[in-house]
């Protein structure tokens, strides 16, 4: 099959992809959430799919399930994967409004990740109207809360990909454009201080600032970062009233590292912080989400190969490698599920106002996960 015929143009792709940058999506927003699956879910019926919705978890959005006809339905085939949560508020798209500048296009979470979702739903389409049959059957599914480290939809994405021989994951392609074969080892911390309240301006010296012992605890965090494991804080809440000394202070926290043991061992540095005295008054760590370390398999080297030729096919090298970047590939690898990340849109600036596709690679990734669909057997 030659896959230089499959009629995909680049800018018919980026006018329907602009529908889906500006419905906006953010995880924590379950009604714009919900609003994303119903377009997608619509794109994915015009393509031939038997689409529902799957109840999401509980205060998030929903996702969608959507399997194709074929004539092996039921059997274990390629599941496509993806989140269509995005880390930008609503009314980010006012200020940050969808935007074709030459070869690139910008607008929130069109790199992270609605335009590899939105160009896989096109691979797919394309092959069905050429008549060409996949090898195996294919499905698709949609989550909610990846962008939260997928707390909610793990269940359902680790019982899909029990039911799949392969797994596709369109997050962003790496710099050079190479797939991810592995993904860096991550955990999420929920950090609390607890302090003493005091009137700021007539009993400052009664009061034990919570704000101050975080900020205190903020530094030494960080500082443990080191060539094994990473430490940040991305998030932090506290206070009410600037005349009060604050009681309480909460954040989050983040650690990453490419071996499992260090993470391992991070996460005991990290819980060592604990310190609270018999009146509460002190510092707490709680482990969070975790996303476990994937190596890549011989079977996920095996999917690169046949990646790689097809790229050669197109007219392009295609490089691969372990990212740091969660993604949902960290659950189906670590099941032993051969899977391939980074299949998505080139491009940069994710999770910024400066998230922006290189929209020639558009048609070159949909051409790519097509020719992965009709060789995986």
């Amino acid at each position: 099959m030659d896959l230089t015929k499959l009629p995909f143009d680049a800018d018919l792709m980026l006018a329907g992809l602009r529908r889906w940058v500006e419905c906006e999506s953010p995880t924590f927003e379950p009604h714009a959430v919900n609003a994303m699956m119903d377009l997608a879910a619509a794109d994915l019926a015009a393509a031939g799919a038997e689409a529902r919705r799957v109840p999401g978890p509980p205060g998030l959005g929903d996702c969608v399930l959507a399997e194709f006809p074929h004539p092996r339905r039921g059997e274990k085939g390629v599941l496509v994967m993806g989140h269509l949560d995005t880390v930008h508020a609503l009314g980010t798209i006012e200020t940050f409004p969808f935007r074709r500048e030459g070869g690139r296009a910008y607008g929130p979470g069109i790199l992270d990740m609605k335009g590899g979702n939105f160009l896989c739903v096109e691979a797919i389409a394309a092959l069905a109207r050429a008549g060409l049959e996949t090898p195996l059957p294919v499905r698709v599914l949609f989550t909610s809360d990846e962008e939260i480290g997928s707390p909610g939809c793990r269940a359902l994405i680790e019982a899909e990909a029990a039911r799949a021989a392969y797994v596709l994951v369109p997050e962003p392609a790496n710099l050079d454009g190479g797939l991810v074969t592995g993904r860096y080892a991550i955990a999420r911390y929920d950090l609390e201080a607890r302090g003493l309240s005091s009137h700021a301006g007539a009993d400052l010296r009664k009061g034990r600032s919570a704000i101050a012992e975080m900020a205190r605890r903020i530094g030494e965090i960080e500082a443990m970062t080191d060539e094994d494991c990473t430490f940040s804080v991305g998030v932090i809440h506290g206070g009410r009233w600037v005349n009060c000394v604050p009681q309480a202070c909460r954040a989050e926290a983040l650690s990453m590292a490419k071996r499992q043991a260090d993470l391992d061992r991070g996460v005991e540095r990290m819980l060592a912080l604990t310190e609270v005295d018999e009146t509460g008054i002190g510092f707490r760590v709680t482990r969070g989400v975790t996303r476990p370390v994937w190596e890549p398999s011989g079977a996920t080297m095996a999917m690169y190969e046949i990646a790689r030729e097809i790229a050669k096919e197109l007219g392009f090298e295609l490089t691969h490698g372990s990212a740091g970047a969660g993604s949902d590939a960290n659950f189906t690898g670590a099941m032993g599920v051969p899977s391939l990340d980074g299949l998505g849109v080139r491009g940069e600036g994710w999770h910024t106002l400066n998230e922006h596709i290189e929209v020639d690679s558009l048609p070159e990734r949909a051409r790519l996960v097509a020719g992965l669909l009709m060789r995986l057997k």
